[in-house]
């Protein structure tokens, strides 16, 4: 009786470590600024979605006195982070957050995991997307919630979470990775805009995805592909521009309106350009309603050693533990870890 009784306490104190393992704040919260709680959830397969958002929840946190949750998609037997598994513990941390930013790619969640996000969805939670999340989910036909696959034929939710939520679904790519980057050129009737306050001529290194978001969404920078790896590359011949930063708002059973803010870029090599960097930060302080705090020379220095990985399937750092990535001077990513091929 007692031996079992300490193989329960055993295997219960493994799996509370191992949750806490799987689970990064970043907290720059005071008594005296009680900031608000964002929840970030990392889990795309070649994007490098589990450096970009630690990152950002960093700046955040340190610099701007947030509460950030940064969650990832990790391996179900070891908690390592494992990028795309569909495996995301710590999905209750949505239940306080005032923002949920999502850079995920074909997720199927168990339902526990993937319940909490509908309920923030379902109070009209502000929402920030990123790259890959115009699919987010890619969820069979006969799950609860398949509506939010992003080939949904439900009338009522076509095309899925990235069309009814963020605006846009998948529609395919327009520049090729690692040959094309992207100048994002804001659009002049949007200068204006607080989340363009203080950018100038955002560039990325990821290739373009075409779009054509719906007719509510205001464009804030349209894409436009190039013909090389260098901001003054020349336009890629034949590729007009299209959208690639937006704002829309979407709304709950009750009417409630919810701030959206979508990029279809956001890649962790794509951090690296300051103007692309603050348009995140900027985006982040808009979508919870603090674009007031939003000034042209806000901190967006990164905090600790940032070591982004190139993008790729398979390319991510292997045997590393959100817990590797705690406090605010553990590089991301640390670059003794292998890489995956």
């Amino acid at each position: 009786m007692l031996l079992r009784s300490l193989i329960i306490l055993f295997v219960l104190t493994t799996l509370s470590q191992l949750s806490e393992a799987q689970t990064l704040v970043f907290d720059g919260t005071t008594s005296e600024k009680p900031g608000k709680h964002l929840v970030f959830l990392a889990g795309d397969h070649e994007y490098r979605s589990e450096e970009s958002l630690p990152a950002m929840a960093r700046i955040l946190a340190k610099h701007h006195g947030y509460k950030c949750t940064v969650l990832f998609s990790v391996d179900q037997k070891t908690g390592e982070i494992a990028p795309g598994s569909s495996y995301m513990p710590g999905t209750e941390a949505l239940e306080d957050a005032d923002l949920m930013v999502i850079f995920l790619r074909f997720q199927d969640f168990p339902p526990e995991q993937m319940q909490p996000i509908v309920d923030y969805l379902d109070r009209a939670g502000p929402v920030v997307g990123m790259r890959t999340s115009t699919h987010a989910f890619k969820i069979p036909e006969n799950s609860e919630f398949a509506r939010f696959d992003y080939r949904s034929k439900d009338p009522e939710f076509k095309d899925g979470f990235g069309r009814q939520i963020l605006g846009e679904t998948w529609a395919g790519h327009y520049g090729k990775n690692h040959v094309m980057s992207t100048r994002l050129d804001l659009i002049p009737a949007q200068k204006s805009h607080p989340i363009l306050k203080g950018v100038d001529k955002p560039w990325v290194h990821a290739g373009g995805y075409w779009t054509e978001p719906t007719s509510d969404c205001v464009v804030l920078a349209n894409a436009q592909p190039l013909q090389g790896m260098t901001p003054d590359s020349p336009p890629a011949e034949g590729k007009l521009p299209c959208p690639g930063v937006w704002t829309r708002s979407y709304s709950n059973a009750t009417g409630k309106a919810g701030r959206v803010f979508t990029t279809t870029y956001g890649a962790s090599e794509d951090l690296l350009n300051e103007d692309f960097r603050r348009l995140m930060i900027n985006a982040c302080f808009w979508a919870c309603g603090d674009e007031d705090q939003i000034q042209p020379d806000l901190n967006i220095e990164f905090v600790g050693p940032y070591n982004p990985t190139t993008f790729k399937f398979n390319g991510h750092r292997r045997e590393v533990l959100p817990s590797d990535l705690a406090g605010w001077e553990s590089p991301i990513m640390p670059i003794t870890k292998p890489v995956s091929e």
